[in-house]
């Protein structure tokens, strides 16, 4: 298990959600990239050095730290889709190799390089601007139906990582609550969110929704 690429987002508007920019467009970079805890949502701080989120409301802060999806995800959707996906091209940070991201555990921590551990916290929903980097219309069914979401990761340890660090799973928590299940969970299974309440790492944000639509 492996990093195949750090990406970091270049700025672009955002036309698909009447936002000033969108950070979405993230490409490779060279040599080691420095990774530390956002904090709180709000400010458009993410993990990564030099990268930030231009949707404050929805995305960075501590539990929206690195985004992370397997290239092994990537080349599925490159054969269901016809064309070329380089790694950075789904808005994520970390590309891997080997990783079951889909099925990691909420709390399950990696440690990637010598120094850094990250805790994967809940699943990439898509939204209008991941439609809008695809030009596709009608991503977002077609992603939903997939089940193959990506994870978010929140930062544990900090320190620097590249590309082609190895990662190492180091805790797996007693639950079953994968990415995938968070997922369809949050999309088109309603019915699955009471079980998402036996994985401690649960955002607080995730565990509210879950117990406002669990009791609505």
């Amino acid at each position: 298990m492996k990093l195949l690429s750090v990406n970091i987002g270049h700025p672009r508007p955002n036309p698909w959600k009447g936002l000033p920019s969108t950070g979405i467009d993230k490409r490779p970079v060279d040599g080691p990239v420095a990774v530390t805890d956002p904090g709180p949502k709000g400010t458009g701080a993410v993990g990564l050095a030099g990268d930030r989120a231009h949707d404050v409301k929805h995305h960075g802060g501590s539990d929206q730290a690195v985004l992370a999806h397997a290239r092994e995800d990537l080349d599925e959707w490159e054969s269901e889709l016809g064309r070329p996906l380089a790694n950075g091209l789904f808005g994520e940070n970390l590309t891997t190799l080997g990783v079951d991201v889909n099925g990691a555990l909420i709390g399950e921590r990696w440690r990637i390089g010598p120094d850094v551990v990250l805790e994967v916290s809940c699943a990439r929903l898509p939204c209008a601007t991941f439609e809008g980097r695809l030009e596709r219309d009608g991503w977002i069914k077609q992603f939903t139906r997939a089940a193959r979401p990506g994870a978010y990761l929140r930062v544990i340890e900090p320190g620097e990582i590249r590309a082609a660090d190895p990662i190492v799973i180091v805790h797996r928590p007693a639950h079953d609550v994968t990415v995938e299940l968070f997922f369809r969970a949050m999309t088109l299974e309603p019915q699955l969110l009471p079980r998402l309440l036996a994985a401690d790492a649960l955002p607080e944000e995730s565990r509210e929704r879950v117990r406002r639509r669990t009791t609505a």
